[in-house]
């Protein structure tokens, strides 16, 4: 049996700088309590250098020079520890969620995939630092003994079988208490049988303190009998736990496939570069604990929660696509009010926010796997919609799903790639506007021309020969006007007998056929109804064939094609 333990060192330190990349060289403390009693709750390596301990309070902290202090984040440890889960899941299937700070996997049968331990190990920790984080793993023939060896020895670590107890004696006795009783572990080691509370474990330390017990090898030298006498089975464990040699099965976790970032800003963001700029990190954050999983997205939902204080119309809605000189905004040319309303109905449905709240999502015709389209893609979405007001906090998730698998036929012409036809059919909307792009798709209705516009989305390619074009004999074509051209119509007798239009569509009408007169939808507010007519007009470039019809609900007439 081999088994590997991730361990993330100065877990709520990392998780921060997991959210802001610019911390990564600097010295970090994180903050905890309420107001006025807030005191350092973690720090990392360079922070400790810098004088920085737990428990100082902020005044103390602030004294230490080149120091970034950041409040603890509930959200930001979540999201660090989902991405630590997806880390060992893209290794093996059986991860146990030991706690928020580590995870245990058995790498038993996996060699066959990953090559020895010691290569595996190896590309674990390169993988955590691709999802953001820094980590510590070790490789032994039990869980507890990797997990003690990740917790007291930096870098990557290859323990042998038996000799467990050689390689963990010089680990100070801290390593085992924290690893079984900390007050950091807020999942499975305090289920565990035999897991220590901190109060038995500050207990348990002062008692070896005393017998200057200080190493595991001290520990695992001791009488079994006596220690049983004076420590009782609690003893006896962690004697076992000191050398090594305990055996156990895992308790596997099998946790949802959520993929979401979040984070708190310090300052609001009003302008979009800097928000665009944090995104790009949240996307490769994403996007890599999907590549660990070997899944892509074919949605993304993007929540901001917006400083609503410093809006001038206070009144105004928080989701409404009416720019604000204090929201995440650039220059752009001014919108029609008919693109502003027709953008507004073709959003997908959400859930309605909250007032200081913007939501937005896009749908991906394919899985794609790629954080520059996704972050160009949400640019051209804020710049059309922008929020109207500072963000205070991003929210994103990615919707999972199965990659696709292509391959285009040999004698098929080349089809763009789905990522930039995606991005330049967004680019095109944000030109035109949202809603004027797409495929046209004709709706279950006798209503002429009755159709939509969808998301174009390219057929699979088909391996298939294409099939030989037919010669078909020519047809006459009908050039149609959208809209249609309003027109003034003379009659004599109930028959058209003048038409002008638009268009170049003037004159005495030679001929009419009609009316052919339909109508439907009459039992919804969509009703319709009207009489068409082919006409034949003679203007001064000669004679036309047109086809108009009058809407009987209101009288006008309209010219919708001509024959050429």
């Amino acid at each position: 049996m081999v088994f590997a333990c991730i361990f993330v060192p100065d877990f709520p330190v990392e998780a921060v700088v997991r959210a802001e990349s610019r911390l990564r060289e600097q010295a970090v403390a994180v903050l905890a309590g309420t107001p006025p009693l807030v005191r350092v709750y973690a720090t990392n390596e360079k922070a400790r250098a810098a004088g920085a301990e737990n428990g100082m309070t902020r005044l103390q902290a602030e004294a230490c020079r080149g120091l970034q202090l950041r409040p603890r984040s509930a959200a930001a440890e979540a999201m660090a520890h989902a991405a630590l889960l997806d880390c060992a899941q893209s290794f093996s299937p059986r991860v146990e969620d030991t706690a928020a700070d580590r995870v245990i996997l058995d790498l038993t049968g996996v060699e066959r995939l990953f090559g020895p331990p010691a290569k595996v190990a190896r590309e674990i920790a390169r993988r955590a630092a691709e999802i953001g984080l820094e980590t510590q793993v070790a490789v032994a023939s039990n869980p507890d003994a990797a997990m003690h060896a990740a917790i007291g020895f930096p870098g990557v670590t290859v323990i042998a079988e038996e000799n467990e107890a050689e390689r963990l004696g010089d680990l100070p006795l801290d390593v085992l208490l924290n690893g079984t009783g900390s007050a950091e572990q807020a999942r499975g080691a305090r289920k565990r049988e035999g897991a220590l509370t901190p109060e038995e474990a500050h207990l348990l330390r002062e008692t070896l303190e005393r017998w200057g017990v200080r190493t595991f090898r001290a520990l695992a030298a001791l009488p079994s009998v006596a220690l049983s006498e004076r420590l009782g089975q609690q003893g006896l464990r962690l004697q076992q736990l000191a050398r090594g040699a305990t055996r156990r099965a895992l308790a596997p976790a099998d946790p949802p496939l959520n993929f979401e970032e979040t984070v708190e800003l310090e300052h609001p963001i009003a302008l979009l570069e800097p928000l665009a700029f944090t995104l790009h990190h949240m996307l490769e954050n994403l996007c890599a604990r999907l590549a660990a999983r070997a899944l892509a997205t074919n949605e993304l939902r993007i929540r901001l929660e917006l400083d609503t204080s410093l809006r001038e119309d206070s009144d105004a809605a928080p989701g409404s696509t009416a720019s604000s000189g204090n929201g995440p905004q650039r220059a752009q040319k001014p919108r029609d009010a008919a693109a502003g309303s027709a953008a507004e109905e073709t959003v997908p449905a959400l859930p309605p926010p909250t007032r200081g709240e913007y939501r937005r999502a896009l749908h991906l015709p394919v899985p794609m796997l790629n954080a520059k389209i996704f972050l160009k893609l949400l640019q051209l979405e804020l710049g059309a919609h922008p929020p109207g007001a500072p963000v205070t906090r991003i929210w994103l998730a990615l919707e999972p799903a199965r990659p696709r698998a292509a391959q285009s036929g040999l004698f098929l012409p080349p089809a763009p790639e789905a990522e930039k036809l995606e991005l330049t059919l967004a680019r095109i909307s944000g030109i035109v506007g949202e809603g004027r792009v797409g495929a046209a798709e004709l709706l279950d209705t006798h209503r002429p021309e009755g159709f939509r516009l969808r998301r174009f989305a390219p057929a699979p390619a088909s391996s298939a020969l294409p099939p030989r074009p037919q010669r078909q004999s020519p047809v006459t074509a009908l050039r149609v006007f959208r809209p249609p051209l309003r027109a003034l119509v003379t009659l004599h007798a109930g028959t058209p007998v003048r038409l002008s239009a638009p268009a170049e569509l003037r004159g005495e009408i030679a001929w009419a056929a009609g009316p052919w007169r339909a109508s439907g939808e009459w039992w919804n507010e969509q009703a319709w109804a009207r009489e068409e007519w082919d006409v034949v007009l003679e203007t001064a470039q000669g004679a036309v064939l047109c086809r108009m019809f009058r809407d009987l609900a209101s009288g006008l007439w309209f010219v919708y094609g001509s024959y050429d």
